[in-house]
This record gives structure tokens, C-alpha cells and sequence, in this order.
């Protein structure tokens, strides 16, 4: 095999700090529209993806992946170019103007290679093999991937971006080429033998096998708590956020720690829980007001290249979104503070204006690169960047103010850090940050702070108007259904958190204020999207993703844990049975098409497709949870939900499931904090079942089902049944006798009856939101009594 120093020009995580960003500054990242004239189509242009039809004017021969493709590098014995990436890569737009829109380049790709392009949103599972494999062999890796495969697939040699010509000590796209042809036609043994063995290693490695057997109580207690140490002792206390620059919100970070502030509070540890809340709040707050986040339209970018959460990479992710907005409404429950609603409203918000489609679909992605105006080179966070004088001109005698409070300097502000812009790409231009508390400024100013933040949402909104007439960032109208899951789960919980914050509260644009039942309505109505468009009622099987139509892809392990639980979220905080029952179906038909049954845990796909090389069990939770943790926690609640029968065979896959990732869970824990979180939930012996029986059109109901959610408890089930509605007492009848017969025990005079339940126990009925309230606060109290 090629020197891996030879082959490889790997991406740091920050590119941003990379020299080549430089580079990329002076060029012109292409979009699918601005490739409309340039040259004879090819291939591409009958895609359906974002990312490809980008390509389809390159003069490079591009095929998408298939048989077309692969009979071809078969026929004329000729190795293939896989190159992976995705429509709102910045650096995947940089090798596309240097490389794959340079002529020479292009005749060296189609005199020597089949060159297949492949975005990595629409065949997770073709990224996953490749990837896997450059980044055990390289020690990293990222998009664009790079990977030369022999015609049987089997990767021979591979990277991420590479330049055009040699610069940096490293080799060129270019010299990369001439070195991997003469490699094929004279180590052509060597190299394929090599890409087989690996290949062989790592199928062994990633389906892992376990006999079923119990992850011990106490072990499951341990992992929590040495993942939160780790955590805890990467924790940046001026900045927040755990870990150094560059800095990504990982979501499932915040969640095992709420989860062991939760753990804490059971055990009367006070002290412990609030020095826990502190480090999340903090990270919460220096996110919310660093440059990250988009104040003025909205939404969180990807990360941010500094340690001080200021410049980001501007791209947006609808996968961010919706976790991060479930980690502030948790915030929001347990702090009671406007504030971490208020964030929670504007990321919503944002995807309710920006993101979701006529028929309810939610798009995947807004790309980090525009033109200044109509006709000027692409450059990364154009839209989004400001000057001085284009806030003086917009905003006039409110200017000063404004520039205040998100420091706004002639200059350019992007100077708080070393890494923040090293190239001074951002000279004279300006990213919103708050580094002041906005009461200080106020009184600063004479004003009230609600005069103040009224000025400012004034200021905002005008700013918006401003931008809106900037050239937008492409948009990836592409609906992938397990994204679609997580912004799923954080509108339907949100329709209920929301209804605790004090009547009378304002909101400043961009948060619109809005009734939180409109949320619910988003939630049904991407819910109702799925299931129309991108669900066969007859196999009962998902699809991938959509744009003009299904893709070719099935749905994955990621598609149905994600989708399961997003469902089940509209099940508990909306209370139509139809969301349980879909969700409890498609936990079937994943088990049927993913579930190792003699080995435990969950294959990435079906196995289906004989291209796909490696059938993988995931279990790394980054920016997005692994499918095995989601599934586990899917299984954990539903197990609360069915009768004993049902349960219990949910509660063995679990089992089985963590045993075979247990000596991950106990050596590297920090790499699995949501799955740490499903094997200490299966060890609670019993999760708490909130029981609502009543009429669900009444408003009394719905302030009962607003106090269940009151409270942040994640080892709690709320059912809502309404024991008028035979449908609904038919499906409890069939799948717990227990809760119908509850149902119909209720006291019919009441319009709302509350019953909780734990370890098999269950309270005396109540009839208030106030008494519910009290009821599951009292719970915490005795927990912590006992321990």
C-alpha cells in the first residue's frame, strides 16, 4: 500500500484553522444552480440529490452508485474513484471548483478511473464502509472522502480533501492520481490483498457478538458516572462546553448530565446536583449568546473554530436543531428560566420558517457558503456576517445600542481568539455575539429591560429584512426520515414543556411567541409526511429519505430508532393513539430487519444490498446518537407501556444489547453517553407510569397533561387514554389489560384523573394539575428518603 504520508491530506476537525482555508476563501463554491450553463451534463443531472445534481455539469464522468458503474471499472478492469460528500460541505465545494471542474483533472479521472460521486446523507451506509476504513487506516477522517476502490469494492488506498497540486509538503489530487494508476498496474496483488484484509478485520471488529446475559445494576450506575466524570473533568469553565476548540454542541453530552442531575437530586445530593446544573446552564448560555447561534434569524450552526463559541462554520443541520432544542426545554423544566425557553421557541421557530415544506416535510440542511450579492464568489458566512456601517444604515439612532450589546466593531469583531480568524478572512466584518449581560447595557443606556429587549428584537427584525435580500445559502430540500424523528420529538415535547412558563411572557423576534399546540401541529404533520410518502403500508418498511419522490435507499437502523422515537414523544405530550401504535410496529420490523438475534444489538442496515461491504452495530453517540442507544431507550419505554409478555422481551434485547457493548460502556464511556444513559434506566426497577384517564378535548385534561410534563424526569411514562374511545380501549385491552382496566375504573364524573405509578404501586386517584404536580415532586423526595 501506498505511504499513508504520501496518500493522505486529512481535514482537522477545524478546518476552518487548516492554511487551505485560505485558499478556499479566493474561490467560488459552486451550487446546483450555479452550474446551469457550464458544460454538458452528465450522469448526475437524473439524480434526485442536492449534492449530485451540484456535480452534474463537472466534465468529470461521474456515475451515481450502481450497477452501471460497477460493470463498467468490472468490464474494462480499471480501478474507481468514490468520492463522498454532502450539498452544504464547505470543503467539499472547494475539491470541486479546484479538482472536478478542472479539465486536466477530469481527463485524468476518466482516462483511468470510474468516478462515482455519492452524498452521504442520502447512503449512510456506503459512507459508513469507506469511512470506517480510511479513518482506522489514516487516523481520521471527513468529508469530502476520497477513496480508491478496486472493482469488487474493496478499497484499496483512500482520504478526504486533497488539493490540486502539491503544496504544504503534501501530494496534489493530481500526483495522487498518477500514483494510484501506476500502483493498480503494478502492485495490483499487494493492494487488493491489503484492502481485503482490512476489509475482513474490520467486519469483524464492528459485529461485535455477546451471549445474552444481564449488564449488572451496579455496573450500569458506574457508567453514568464515569462518563459525567470525564465529562466534568473536560469542562470549560470561562466558555463552556466540554473539551477545547474547535467546539461542536454535542448534544447527548448535556443529556447524561441532566440525567445524573436528575440521579442526584433522588439521592438528596444537592450540592453535587447543582454543581452539575452549572456546568450545563453555562454551556447552554455561552452557546445561546456566542456566534453559533443565529440571532438573528434563528437556529444553531454546526460549530464554532474558537474556544469562546464565536465564529463558526456557518452551515446549519436539521439533526443540531432538534436535539439541541430538546437539551434547552429540559433546561427549562428543571430551571423554571425564560431564558433556555426562549432559545428553545427560536430554534423552533426558525425551522418553522425556514425549513419545513408545504406538506409538512423538514428539510436537512442550509449550506455555510453565499454570494455576497447575485453574481459574487461564494464565501463561507456571507448571509451571515455584518459591517459596521450596514447596521448604522439599517438600524440608525438604535445602532449604537445594538452594536453594544452583540460588540460590533468598524474592524470586525472576530478577534477573541487566536483560531477565531487566523487568515483574517473576516476583516471589517462582524459576528453577533452577546458579551455583556443586557441589563448592564440597558442601564447603560436609561432604558428598562423590557424597553431594551424590545429595541433589540426591533433591531433584529429589521436586520432580517435587511438579510433576506442577500443571496441565500443553498438549501438541502432533502427529508431524511431519522433527522425528521429528532425534530419530531423536540416539537411534540415542546407543545407541552412550554405551557409551564408564567402567562403574560414576552417574546422578541426572531421568537414569535406562538401558542405551543402549533407545535404538536408541526410535529403531526412531519409525522404524516413520513408515513405517506416515505412508508409502504404493505411491508411495513421505511425509506431513506425524499426529494421528487422516494429514494432508492431503504430505511435504516437510524431511520426507525430515530422515527420510533419521535413517535412515541407524540404519543405521550399529544395522546393520539395512532403515533404508539405505528411506533410499536416499527420497532417489529426493525427487530425483523436489523436485530442480531443470536449475537444481540443492531446492524446499520438491512444487509440487503451486496455493495454495501460492512453490516455494522454503531454505538458512538456524536452529533447524532447511535441507532443501538436510541434503540435501547426505545425499547426501555414501550417496555413501561405493553403488558408483562411484551415487556419482558423488550427489557432481554436491551439486556443483550448492552452486553454487547459492554466493555466499550466500561473502558470508554464517554464515547457512549446516551447508551450509558439506556443501561442505567433498565436497571431502575421500575420506570414511573403517569396514567391519564379522561376527556382529552377537555381543558382540564390538557392542563393534567401539561402538569406530567412539568417536572424533568427521564425514567417516567405518561399514558393518556380516554376510556370513551373504543379504539383506544381495544388497544389497551390487546396490549395491557392493566391500564384498560384503570381506564375503566376512573371516576366517569371527572373530566381528568390522574394515577401514578411505581414499582408496581400505585397512587389514590387525583383530579387537579396541582395535586398531579405535588404527587411527582413527592416521588423525588421519597426516592431520595430511601437511599
Amino acid at each position: 500500500m501506498l505511504s499513508a504520508r504520501l496518500l493522505r491530506h486529512r481535514l482537522p476537525a477545524a478546518a476552518s484553522s487548516s492554511p487551505l482555508r485560505i485558499v478556499a476563501a479566493a474561490m467560488s463554491s459552486s451550487s446546483a444552480s450555479a452550474h446551469g450553463g457550464a458544460g454538458k451534463p452528465n450522469r448526475l443531472a437524473a439524480e434526485h440529490s442536492p449534492y449530485l445534481l451540484q456535480h452534474a455539469h463537472n466534465p468529470v464522468d461521474w456515475y451515481p452508485w450502481g450497477d452501471e458503474a460497477f460493470e463498467k471499472a468490472r468490464k474494462l478492469d480499471i480501478p474507481i474513484f468514490l468520492s463522498i460528500g454532502y450539498s452544504t460541505c464547505h470543503w467539499c465545494h472547494v475539491m470541486e471548483v479546484e479538482s472536478f471542474e478542472n479539465e486536466e483533472v477530469a481527463k485524468l479521472l476518466n482516462d483511468w478511473f470510474v468516478s462515482i460521486k455519492v452524498d452521504r446523507e442520502e447512503r449512510p451506509d456506503v459512507d459508513k464502509v469507506y469511512m470506517t476504513y480510511v479513518s482506522a487506516l489514516y487516523g481520521g477522517g471527513g468529508w469530502p472522502l476520497s477513496v480508491f476502490l478496486s472493482p469488487n469494492l474493496k478499497p484499496l488506498m483512500g482520504g478526504t480533501y486533497f488539493p490540486p497540486d502539491d503544496q504544504y509538503g503534501r501530494p496534489g489530487f493530481k500526483t495522487i492520481l498518477r500514483k494510484v494508476k501506476d500502483a493498480w498496474e503494478n502492485k495490483r496483488d499487494a493492494i487488493e490483498q491489503t484492502g481485503n484484509v482490512v476489509i475482513e478485520q474490520l467486519r469483524d471488529a464492528l459485529s461485535a457478538k455477546a451471549s445474552p446475559q444481564d449488564v449488572p445494576n451496579d455496573l450500569a450506575a458506574r457508567y453514568v458516572d464515569q462518563c459525567v466524570e470525564k465529562l466534568a473533568s473536560s469542562y470549560d469553565p470561562k466558555f463552556g462546553g466540554f473539551g477545547s476548540a474547535p467546539k461542536f454542541p454535542r448534544p447527548v453530552e448535556d443529556c447524561i448530565m441532566l440525567y445524573k442531575f436528575r440521579k442526584h437530586l433522588e439521592a438528596r445530593q444537592e450540592s453535587e446536583a447543582q454543581n452539575i446544573m452549572k456546568m450545563v446552564t453555562r454551556t447552554l448560555q455561552c452557546m445561546a449568546r456566542g456566534g453559533v447561534h443565529d440571532h438573528i434569524g434563528g437556529g444553531f450552526h454546526r460549530y464554532s473554530v474558537d474556544e469562546c463559541w464565536h465564529v463558526p462554520h456557518f452551515e446549519k443541520m436539521l439533526y443540531d436543531q432538534g436535539q439541541i432544542a430538546n437539551v434547552y426545554l429540559d433546561t427549562f423544566v428543571i430551571t423554571g428560566d425564560e431564558y433556555y425557553s426562549s432559545v428553545a421557541r427560536d430554534i423552533l421557530d426558525y425551522l418553522r420558517r425556514d425549513m419545513i415544506g408545504e406538506e409538512g416535510e423538514i428539510f436537512s440542511a442550509e449550506d455555510a457558503d453565499s454570494a455576497e450579492y447575485e453574481g459574487a464568489r461564494k464565501k463561507e458566512g456571507s448571509f451571515y456576517v455584518w459591517t459596521s456601517k450596514e447596521i448604522e444604515d439599517t438600524l440608525g439612532e438604535n445602532a449604537e445600542l445594538f452594536k453594544n450589546h452583540y460588540y460590533v466593531k468598524s474592524s470586525g469583531n472576530c478577534d477573541l481568539s487566536g483560531m477565531s480568524d487566523p487568515h483574517n478572512e473576516f476583516s471589517g466584518k462582524n459576528v453577533l455575539i452577546e458579551r455583556k449581560p443586557g441589563s448592564l447595557i440597558a442601564s447603560k443606556f436609561g432604558k428598562s429591560v423590557d424597553e431594551y429587549s424590545q429595541i433589540l428584537g426591533d433591531c433584529r427584525q429589521k436586520l432580517f429584512d435587511v438579510r433576506s435580500k442577500r443571496p441565500r445559502p443553498h438549501l438541502d430540500d432533502k427529508v431524511i426520515v431519522s433527522w425528521n424523528g429528532l425534530a419530531i420529538s423536540a416539537f411534540a415535547r415542546a407543545s407541552q414543556i412550554l405551557k409551564s412558563g408564567p402567562p403574560g411572557t414576552k417574546y422578541y423576534f426572531p421568537v414569535t411567541g406562538c401558542d405551543p399546540v402549533e407545535y404538536l401541529q408541526v410535529a403531526e404533520k412531519a409525522a404524516n409526511f413520513i408515513k405517506d410518502k416515505l412508508y409502504d403500508s404493505s411491508s411495513k418498511r421505511l425509506h431513506h429519505s425524499y426529494r421528487n419522490g422516494p429514494a432508492k435507499a431503504p430505511g435504516f437502523l437510524d431511520d426507525y430508532a430515530f422515527l420510533i422515537n419521535g413517535l412515541l414523544d407524540l404519543y405521550e405530550y399529544g395522546g393520539k393513539i395512532e403515533w404508539l401504535l405505528w411506533a410499536a410496529q416499527l420497532q417489529v420490523i426493525q427487530d425483523e430487519l436489523f436485530l442480531d438475534k443470536e449475537g444481540g444489538a443492531y446492524f446499520n442496515t438491512p444487509g440487503e444490498d451486496p455493495s454495501v461491504l460492512l453490516r455494522v452495530k454503531e454505538d458512538y453517540d456524536g452529533a447524532e446518537p447511535s441507532g443501538n442507544s436510541m434503540a435501547a431507550i426505545n425499547m426501555i419505554r414501550l417496555s413501561s407501556i405493553f403488558d408483562a409478555a411484551k415487556s419482558e422481551g423488550y427489557k432481554r434485547n436491551v439486556e443483550h444489547l448492552l452486553a454487547v457493548f459492554e466493555t466499550r460502556l466500561r473502558e470508554l464511556g464517554i464515547a457512549l453517553p446516551l447508551m450509558c444513559c439506556a443501561a442505567d434506566m433498565l436497571s431502575v426497577p421500575s420506570r414511573k407510569q403517569v396514567v391519564l384517564v379522561g376527556d382529552k378535548g377537555s381543558a382540564e385534561f390538557r392542563n393534567m397533561v401539561a402538569a406530567a410534563f412539568s417536572s424533568y424526569d427521564p425514567n417516567r411514562t405518561v399514558i393518556q387514554i380516554d376510556p370513551r374511545n373504543t379504539e383506544e380501549m381495544a388497544f389497551w385491552e390487546s396490549n395491557n389489560a392493566n391500564i384498560a382496566q384503570m381506564a375503566r375504573g376512573s371516576p366517569t364524573e371527572e373530566p381528568a384523573v390522574a394515577h401514578v405509578c411505581q414499582e408496581f404501586k400505585c397512587s389514590p386517584p387525583v383530579t387537579s394539575p396541582g395535586s398531579l404536580r405535588e404527587l411527582i415532586n413527592k416521588t423525588v423526595a421519597v426516592a431520595g428518603s430511601s437511599v
